[in-house]
């Protein structure tokens, strides 16, 4: 069984490096071998341990390490009990797993791709897989043999249930169950050639042009309100050409707006809008970073946020930038826990790094006592965060009530005009606007002048689960307290800069703070504030797409794309200054793509549309959209039956109040279609050819959708009992962490890349976290909350 076990699961990748450290760990000088007379026959067959192959040296170190450890230290009886437990789960998502997948069928297409002919090798592989499975449990349970490179099976798979519970464990269970089926098929050449091909080593050489240029990296680090963003925007402004690139789509229309405003020609560039200047060849460019032109040579370039080149999900789009952008000078501003990082990278690439640090231009200081669960405890000047539109509706309405002043609200997917009217709003002393609902997009440097940043929850639901919040999102939000200038002041210029620059500090003679609404979350946020993130230490990467391209023409067509991809992450080779980002809803995606003729490439650039299949019929949606770049046709608005355009002719005023939150739920899934079509039709302009007429679709279903929120209403309870309800979760999933961890819990890594879950392009705040909020914040009957666990492994 070690045999097979070794086979099947030893990565390439691990058995380099562990024979590496084999060769150079050792300090002991060697024995000196027994003097022999003579030569005999079994003497010329004995060769070192160097000298084997690495799979076999990975054996013979398992089954030594095996034997030492019967010897010495059993695993802890309260771990083994839960890697037991675990073990359990695992066999009934497997069960699962083969039930989703079907009986063996000499017309299954996947099975034979697998080289499962007969019904016989299935039941023997499936047989074999089963008790690898279970051996590589028995290694954690019996020999505490858990990490990557001893027992990868059982590292991969505890990895997957933490981060994505039961659904990413049979996830991952399924690319194990492909990975084993296909052990026959790889042989030792095509192991070397998948290596070669997944050599990522060294991401800067995907952009030769910009090798060519001796660029000057400008980084600017510091706290929020610091002006280190003021400073990189006038190095911008007095450029002849360049480029801005941020996290936010309404950070690029903010620049766009103001480059504009002064008569500066101005291009604004995301995935689902652009807008190019008619009259002028030479313009600036503001963008989405991952938006940002690689091909285009100017003076400037601005990165925003740059500490998000680590993020889990979108650090790719920044490494990019940084690597490819062909620009003499290069201006990247974020946090300080980035200089290491960049200036290691500046080394490589042969350009010249000059860091400026600053320090925050007013004090930031957490609050002794929370504000409570009464509106009453607030103040003029006041922000109150939270991570969805309908508890931001919810707040507004419930603060208007309670305190008789009015409330601004601001978040990334309002429309540019009323966001901008709404901040005006909020800024203006001389009006009842005392106070601000916002989103965590304020953290990004929005235009807003808060004397007070108060925390609604320091909890939130990140789509897999419920976490508390980062140092780095809590300081970056945090930080907008006591704003000393605002973001409109940052590129005015001269005397007229100095003069009509407004700041919160002048305003109210006192520092920014912060708190939270309950005592409980307050010191989550106090913790947070008083300590530094750890340094980022590797930049995030994705393969292009002529890489997946050349990897997977190496497999059967009738390869499922999720396991090329699988394949290709497990085998990548990456320097110790790059990390590869998750393929998150990748695989997903690419599963529900395989039943279409597309080329690698169509299917490349679908992996990248912002599509949530979690959402209600959004699968039936990106399967439309398929059919249609696979046919060249049928892509007119009008004629894809499941974009729901019916949702536009219902009166909402007529519904009861159950039927106006199922109304809310269908007019957020039209949002999504409208925006995924736009975004396609800038990429296939020839097949989705109603552009236009989805532009006035998407004002529609936004104009319809805030209606809908402003019923929204607030009530105290059922919010004290949702964020109570926050905090359990997210205790019970830490508690779970600690249990499949143990002792390995501090060494697991920390999602900590930057403020926010910044899951799309652009991002826009989620109309709700969970369905759960829905009935939280519009007035419908309440519905008791039940919890569903998926084994005593989940259980507090």
């Amino acid at each position: 069984m070690n045999a097979l076990l070794g086979q099947a699961w030893r990565c390439p990748r691990s058995a380099v490096l562990v024979t590496r450290r084999f060769r150079i760990k050792s300090s002991k000088p060697p024995k000196k071998p027994a003097p022999r007379s003579s030569k005999t026959a079994s003497d010329t067959s004995v060769r070192s341990f160097n000298d084997l192959p690495a799979d076999e040296q990975l054996r013979r170190r398992l089954n030594d390490r095996e034997k030492a450890q019967r010897r010495t230290t059993p695993s802890e009886p309260a771990l083994r009990q839960r890697y037991d437990e675990f073990y359990d789960l695992t066999k009934h998502r497997l069960n699962h797993l083969l039930w989703e997948l079907g009986q063996w069928d000499p017309e299954h297409r996947e099975y034979r791709a697998f080289g499962l002919h007969t019904q016989e090798s299935y039941y023997q592989e499936i047989s074999f897989f089963k008790e690898a499975l279970k051996r590589s449990f028995h290694l954690a349970s019996a020999l505490g043999m858990t990490s990557r490179t001893d027992n990868p099976l059982f590292w991969n798979l505890r990895a997957a249930f933490i981060k994505g519970d039961a659904a990413g464990l049979t996830k991952e269970l399924r690319y194990a169950l492909q990975t084993f089926l296909m052990r026959k098929q790889f042989s030792k050449s095509t192991t070397e050639l998948h290596l070669r091909l997944a050599d990522l080593r060294f991401p800067y050489e995907w952009f030769p042009a910009t090798r060519q240029l001796q660029r000057t990296i400008h980084l600017h680090v510091g706290p929020t309100n610091s002006g280190k963003t003021y400073n990189a925007l006038k190095a911008l402004e007095n450029a002849k050409s360049g480029i801005y690139a941020g996290p936010l789509r309404l950070l690029a229309h903010e620049i766009y707006t103001r480059f504009t405003a002064k008569g500066k020609s101005c291009a604004l560039i995301t995935g689902e809008e652009q807008r190019i200047p008619e009259d002028a060849d030479m313009f600036f460019r503001s963008c989405t970073v991952e938006m940002t032109p690689l091909n285009w040579k100017v003076d400037v370039a601005v990165i925003d946020e740059i500490q998000m080149i680590a993020d889990e999900h979108r650090g790719w789009a920044w490494t990019q930038a940084v690597l490819g952008c062909q620009a003499k000078e290069l201006h990247l501003c974020g946090e300080e826990r980035v200089v290491d990082l960049i200036q290691e990278l500046c080394a490589r690439l042969g350009d010249k790094c000059i860091v400026h640090r600053y320090q925050r231009l007013n004090p930031l200081l957490p609050m002794e006592q929370a504000v409570g669960n009464d509106f009453k405890n607030l103040q003029k000047g006041d922000a109150v965060i939270s991570f969805s539109r309908v508890n931001l509706h919810s707040l507004k309405a419930g603060i208007e009530l309670a305190t008789g002043r009015k409330c601004a609200i601001v978040y990334g997917s309002l429309p540019p005009e009323t966001r901008a009217a709404q901040a005006a709003l909020f800024n203006d002393p001389n009006n009842d606007y005392d106070f601000l609902v916002a989103s965590d997009a304020i953290g990004m440097g929005l235009n807003l002048e808060i004397k007070r940043v108060v925390f609604e929850s320091a909890f939130k639901f990140d789509g897999m689960a419920h976490r508390p919040l980062t140092i780095p999102e809590v300081k970056q939000i945090g930080g907008r307290a006591g704003r000393y200038r605002t973001a409109t002041d940052a590129v005015r210029s001269g005397k007229e800069e100095e003069d009509s620059a407004t700041s919160a500090f002048s305003k109210w003679g006192a520092p920014g703070f912060v708190t939270a609404m309950d005592d409980q979350d307050l010191g989550v946020i106090r913790k947070h504030l008083q300590n530094d993130a750890k340094p980022i230490a590797a930049a995030g990467i994705l393969p292009p797409s002529h890489i997946i391209e050349r990897f997977a023409s190496l497999f059967s067509p009738d390869i499922p794309l999720a396991f090329v991809l699988s394949r290709l992450r497990e085998m990548a080779r990456l320097s110790s200054s790059f990390s590869m980002c998750s393929f998150g809803e990748h695989l997903d995606i690419s599963d529900v793509l395989k039943e279409f003729d597309l080329s690698i490439y169509d299917r490349s650039v679908l992996l990248t549309a912002p599509v949530s299949l979690r959402e209600k019929g959004q699968k039936d949606i990106l399967r439309a959209f398929a059919w249609s770049i696979a046919n060249l046709s049928g892509g007119h608005l009008l004629e894809i039956p499941e974009i729901d355009l019916e949702a536009l002719d219902v009166d909402a005023s007529q519904l009861d109040s159950q039927g106006q939150k199922n109304y809310l739920l269908r007019l957020e899934g039209l949002h999504k279609a409208v925006t995924l079509y736009l975004w396609l039709s800038y990429r296939y302009r020839g097949v989705f050819v109603s552009q236009k007429l989805a532009f006035h679709v998407k004002s529609l279903v936004e104009e319809k959708i805030t209606n809908c929120l402003e019923a929204a209403d607030y009530e105290a309870d059922k919010q004290q009992r949702r964020r109570e309800m926050l905090r359990r979760q997210a205790q019970s999933h830490s508690k779970k962490e600690e249990k499949l961890l143990g002792a390995e819990a501090e060494e697991a890594p920390v999602a900590e890349s930057g403020p926010g879950l910044w899951d799309s392009e652009g991002h826009e705040e989620p109309l709700y976290r969970e369905k759960k909020e829905v009935n939280a914040a519009l007035p419908v009957r309440a519905r008791r909350t039940t919890e569903s666990l998926d084994s005593r492994v989940s259980r507090g």
